[in-house]
C-alpha cells in the first residue's frame, strides 16, 4: 500500500514520526560549503555565499576577486557583485526580517545589501570597534551583538534604525565559550538581554547590569535559545546537551553525547527537540529515549524554522520536521483510524471494490474529523501527487457527509495552489503551510515583487482577491528604471498597458519614480493621467512643468492648489514674468491680489503698473496713507509722506478721465490735510487731522476762529446751507446766543429758523428758542416746535391753521402728561372733525 512506503521514510524519536523530505537538488555548481561563508534566509528566502578568506582553499578555474553571490533557496544565481572587502575581514553576515543582507566587517562597518546585490548602505557599530576589530557576532531578526577584541559588547536592536547600544562590563579576561540572544521581544525590559558562557557558569547582560546564572553548570561549548526564547539548548565541556529554561531554573533534557567535542552546529527542531552537528553526523535529541541518526557525507547547514530545520548540503536541500498528527493517523502502518480506512476507501473507489463502502459504513459517525484530517495531511505535503490524492480522498468523503464545513477543501486548495507555484525550482521559496500562514500572504507577495517575480505575484494577488496596485506599481518602477534604452512614447504606452489594471493606481507615485530616474518627459506624460489633481500638482512642479501645473490647478478650481502653484511660480521666476504669467489665468490673478492686498504692497503695485492699471496702483497708495495715520509711532511725522502719497494718487488717478472723481477727492483730501496741519500749528491743539471738512469748520467756529472757518468755506466752497446748518450748531454748542441771534438777522437764512430752534432746543434753551419760533412761515413747524417747548396753547393754534387732524394726534400724545395740554388738542380735533362733516 502507498501508506506503507509513506512511513517508512520516517523516523520515530519516542512517540513522534520525523521525516526529511528531499526539497530540492542544488543547481549551483561548485559551492562547497566548507570553503565560505553562507547566510541563508529564513521561511524559504535566498542565500548569500561568499569565500571565507578565514581560510586558505585552493582556488579551481575561480577568479582570485572574491564575490558575494545570492542564490534562491533552489540553488538559483540571481544576483552577484565584487566584494571590496573595504573594512578589513568580513566576520559574520545574516538576512533581517525584510530580506536585507547585513554584513559586518573587522574595523565595525555594516554593509547592507538587497537581494539583488545592490548596496543600500552602510554604517558604524562605532569607535569602539574601529579602534579593538570586531571578532564575533551573533545576529537576530532585524539586530545584531558583537563582542570586540576589548571584550566589549555592543548590540544594535533594530537595523532600520541604526543606533548602537553599548551592553553593560562584563569584566571579561578573555572570550566567552559561547553566546546567545534573548531577542528585545521576549524580554521583560524590552531590551536586547545576552547569554555569556563564562567559566563555570553563564552571564546575563543587558544595558543596565550583568546577572550571573547556573552557578556551576559549565564550561558550556555551544548554546542557542528556542524560537520564542523559552528554552535554551547549551552542550558542555563533557559533552552533554542540556535544554533548561532561558533563566535556567528548569532542566529538561540531559543527555550524554557519544563525543565531548562540542558540535559544529546547534540547532531547535521546532521546539521539541534539538540538532547536533558534527563532520558526518546529524543527531536528533528529544525529551525522551534514545536519539535519532542522520549520516551525511557532505557537509551541511542547519537552518531553522518555525516548523522545522532546513538542511542545506553541496548538492541537496531537505526539510526536517515532525510529522503532522493528521499525516501519523492516515499513513502510520497498520492504522485503522477513520483519516486512514477513508483514505484506503478512496483507494478501493478507485479499483471499483466494494469494500469502499464498507470502509465508509465503519466510519459514519466519524466521517467530518476524517474529511478534515485527510484536509489537513494535503496541507503539510510538499509532494503534488500526495496532496492530489488527500485531496480526492477529502472530496470523496464530503460527499456522504452531511456535517462538513464545505469550505474547507476549496481554501486548502487555494493555499497549496500557492504554494506549490512558490516551491517550483524556478522560484525557489520551499515554504510549508504553517510558515506560510505565518508569513502571510501579503508579506510573500512583497518578497515575490522584490524578487522580480512580478507576474508569479500579479497572478497570486489576484486569485487570492488582494489587492494587485502594489504589484503592478513596482513592476512598474522596476520596468522604468531598467528600460533605459525604450524611447519614452514606446515605454509610456507599455505602462498605461499595465497601469489601466487598477482602477483608482496612483500615476503620479510613477511619474515621480520616472523623474527621479532622469526620464523628465515621461514623468510628464505620466502625470498627464493622474486623475487627482492633489497628486497631479506637486509632481508637475517637481519636474518643472509650471505652466501645465498653473493651468491644472485653475481647472481644478481648488484656491490651495493655485495658491501653492503660483508662490512655487513666483518664488522661481522674475517679477515680470511671474506676472504675464498669471494675468493670463483670472482665478490665479485674483487670489495673487487679494493676497498681496494684504501682504505684499509694493510688489502688487509693481504688478498693477506692469499690466496698466494705474488706478489700482492709486487706490493703493491711497491706502497706504490711511495706514501711516493709524500707525501711533508715526504720528508726527507721518503727515508730509502721506501727502506725498495722496498727490500720486490723485495724479494716477488724473491719467483715466472714468476717475476724474477720484483724482479731484484725492486733490481735495492733501490740501484739506494742509490746512488742518496750519490750523494745529495756530491754535496748538491737535484736533484737527483726519477730520472731515464739516467738522474743521464746526471745529474752528467753537475755538471762535471764525476767518479760519470763512477761509476753510471758501477753499471748499461750502454751499451757504451747509455752512448756516454747521455755524448755527457750533455757536449752540458754545452757547454763544447773542452771536446766533446775530447770525440769524444777517440775511434770511437759506435753510429758515427750523434749525435754530433745533439748536437752541438741543441745547436746553427754550427761551433762546422763542426768539425764532414765531419766524417759522410753515404753522406746521411752528406747532410742532411750540410742541418741543411745552407750550400747548400756542401749539394748538398753530395747529389749527394747518387742519391737519394727524399732527393733532401726534401733538396730543406729547401732550398725554398735561390733562389741560391734552384737553385742548381734543377740543380741537372735535371742531376740526365736525367741519369736515358739514
Amino acid at each position: 500500500m502507498a501508506g506503507v512506503s509513506v512511513a517508512a521514510e520516517w523516523q520515530l524519536l519516542y512517540n513522534r514520526y520525523y521525516r526529511k523530505p528531499e526539497l530540492y537538488q542544488m543547481e549551483w555548481k561548485q559551492v562547497d560549503l566548507t570553503r565560505n561563508k553562507i547566510a541563508c534566509a529564513p521561511f524559504g528566502g535566498p542565500i548569500a555565499v561568499i569565500r571565507d578568506d578565514a581560510k586558505i582553499v585552493q582556488l579551481y578555474a575561480e577568479s582570485a576577486l572574491r564575490k558575494l553571490r545570492i542564490f534562491t533557496s533552489s540553488g538559483r544565481l540571481t544576483a552577484e557583485t565584487v566584494w571590496r572587502n573595504p573594512g578589513g575581514r568580513l566576520i559574520g553576515m545574516s538576512w533581517t526580517d525584510d530580506l536585507t543582507l547585513a554584513c559586518i566587517t573587522q574595523d565595525g562597518t555594516v554593509y547592507s545589501y538587497n537581494i539583488h546585490a545592490e548596496l543600500l548602505g552602510t554604517f558604524s557599530l562605532g569607535k569602539e570597534c574601529f579602534e579593538n576589530s570586531v571578532v564575533e557576532c551573533l545576529f537576530w531578526g532585524n539586530g545584531v551583538v558583537c563582542i570586540t577584541e576589548a571584550f566589549e559588547i555592543l548590540a544594535v536592536p533594530d537595523f532600520k534604525m541604526p543606533k548602537t547600544v553599548k551592553l553593560a562590563d562584563c569584566s571579561l579576561e578573555e572570550l566567552p565559550h559561547c553566546m546567545a540572544v534573548i531577542e528585545p521581544q521576549y524580554t521583560k525590559s524590552g531590551d536586547v538581554e545576552v547569554l555569556l558562557g563564562v567559566g563555570d557558569h553563564v552571564l546575563l547582560v543587558d544595558e543596565d547590569g550583568v546577572q550571573p546564572l547556573a552557578d556551576g553548570i559549565g564550561p558550556l561549548q555551544k548554546m542557542v535559545l528556542s524560537r520564542k526564547g523559552e528554552f535554551v539548548a547549551s552542550f558542555t565541556h563533557d559533552g552533554r546537551l542540556l535544554v533548561m529554561s532561558s533563566d535556567f531554573s528548569k532542566e529538561f533534557i540531559d543527555y550524554t553525547c557519544e563525543s565531548a567535542l562540542p558540535p559544529d552546529q546547534l540547532a531547535w527542531c521546532g521546539s521539541d527537540t534539538v540538532l547536533l552537528y558534527w563532520d558526518d553526523m546529524l543527531l536528533m535529541v528529544g525529551p525522551y529515549d534514545e536519539p535519532v541518526r542522520y549520516i551525511y557525507d557532505d557537509p551541511v547547514i542547519l537552518i531553522p524554522e518555525c516548523d522545522g530545520v532546513r538542511i542545506l548540503s553541496n548538492t541537496n536541500m531537505e526539510f526536517l520536521h515532525r510529522v503532522p498528527d493528521s499525516t501519523v493517523s492516515i499513513f502510520q502502518i497498520g492504522s485503522t483510524s477513520p483519516p486512514a480506512l477513508l483514505y484506503d476507501a478512496l483507494e478501493h473507489f478507485d479499483r471499483r471494490s466494494a469494500k469502499a463502502v464498507e470502509n465508509l459504513r465503519l466510519i459514519r459517525t466519524s466521517l467530518p474529523e476524517a474529511v478534515e484530517s485527510c484536509i489537513d495531511a494535503a496541507g503539510y505535503e510538499f509532494d503534488i501527487s500526495q496532496q492530489r490524492t488527500l485531496l480526492r480522498a477529502a472530496s470523496y468523503g464530503q460527499t456522504f457527509s452531511s456535517h462538513f464545513r464545505r469550505d474547507s477543501i476549496r481554501e486548502m486548495c487555494q493555499m497549496l495552489r500557492v504554494l506549490n507555484d512558490v516551491r517550483h525550482v524556478d522560484v525557489g521559496i520551499p515554504l510549508s503551510l504553517q510558515q506560510y500562514k505565518l508569513l502571510t500572504p501579503s508579506v510573500l507577495i512583497n518578497r515575490l515583487i522584490n524578487a522580480h517575480k512580478h507576474l508569479l505575484a500579479l497572478r497570486i494577488s489576484e486569485y487570492l482577491g488582494l489587492s494587485q496596485e502594489v504589484v503592478i506599481m513596482h513592476w512598474t518602477c522596476t520596468k522604468i528604471s531598467a528600460s533605459t534604452a525604450i524611447p519614452d512614447a514606446t515605454l509610456l504606452q507599455i505602462l498605461l498597458d499595465k497601469l489601466k489594471i487598477c482602477k483608482g493606481i496612483s500615476y503620479a507615485a510613477v511619474a515621480a519614480h520616472a523623474d527621479k530616474s532622469g526620464r523628465r518627459k515621461l514623468a510628464a506624460m505620466l502625470v498627464e493621467h493622474e486623475p487627482r489633481s492633489s497628486k497631479q500638482i506637486p509632481l508637475l512642479l517637481s519636474i518643472g512643468e509650471e505652466n501645465s501645473a498653473l493651468v491644472k490647478a485653475t481647472e481644478s478650481g481648488d484656491t490651495d492648489l493655485v495658491y501653492l502653484v503660483m508662490f512655487h511660480i513666483w518664488k522661481k521666476r522674475p517679477p515680470l514674468e511671474f506676472f504675464s504669467t498669471i494675468q493670463a489665468r483670472p482665478l490665479a490673478r485674483d487670489l495673487f491680489v487679494k493676497y498681496a492686498r494684504c501682504y505684499k504692497h509694493e510688489f502688487l503695485k509693481d504688478f498693477f503698473l506692469s499690466t496698466g492699471q494705474l488706478q489700482e496702483v492709486a487706490y493703493l497708495l491711497w491706502k497706504e496713507s490711511w495706514e501711516l495715520a493709524k500707525d501711533p509711532r508715526a504720528k508726527g511725522s507721518s503727515l508730509g509722506p502721506r501727502i506725498k502719497l495722496i498727490e500720486k494718487a490723485s495724479n494716477l488717478f488724473a491719467e483715466s478721465k472714468e476717475h476724474m472723481f477720484e483724482s479731484k477727492a484725492a486733490e481735495e483730501h492733501a490740501k484739506l490735510l494742509r490746512i488742518q496741519r496750519e490750523l494745529e500749528v495756530s491754535t496748538k491743539q491737535a484736533i484737527f487731522l483726519d477730520s472731515s471738512v464739516s467738522d474743521t469748520i464746526r471745529t474752528c467756529i467753537v475755538l471762535g476762529n471764525h476767518r479760519a472757518a470763512n477761509k476753510v468755506r471758501a477753499e471748499f466752497k461750502v454751499s451757504d446751507k451747509r455752512w448756516y446748518w454747521l455755524k448755527c450748531f457750533a455757536l449752540a454748542t458754545i452757547r454763544d446766543w447773542d452771536a446766533l441771534e446775530k447770525f440769524s438777522k444777517e440775511k434770511r437764512p437759506p435753510i429758515g429758523y427750523r434749525p435754530f430752534v433745533e439748536a437752541c432746543v438741543d441745547a436746553g434753551e427754550k427761551d433762546e428758542a422763542l426768539k425764532y419760533v414765531p419766524k417759522l412761515s410753515d404753522p406746521r413747524e411752528r406747532a410742532e416746535a411750540y410742541a418741543k417747548i411745552g407750550m400747548a396753547k400756542e401749539a394748538a393754534d398753530a395747529a389749527s391753521q394747518s387742519k391737519d387732524g394727524e399732527l393733532l394726534g401726534r401733538l396730543r400724545q406729547s401732550f398725554s402728561q398735561n390733562a389741560g395740554g391734552s384737553s385742548i388738542f381734543d377740543t380741537l380735533r372735535d371742531r376740526l372733525t365736525f367741519q369736515s362733516l358739514s
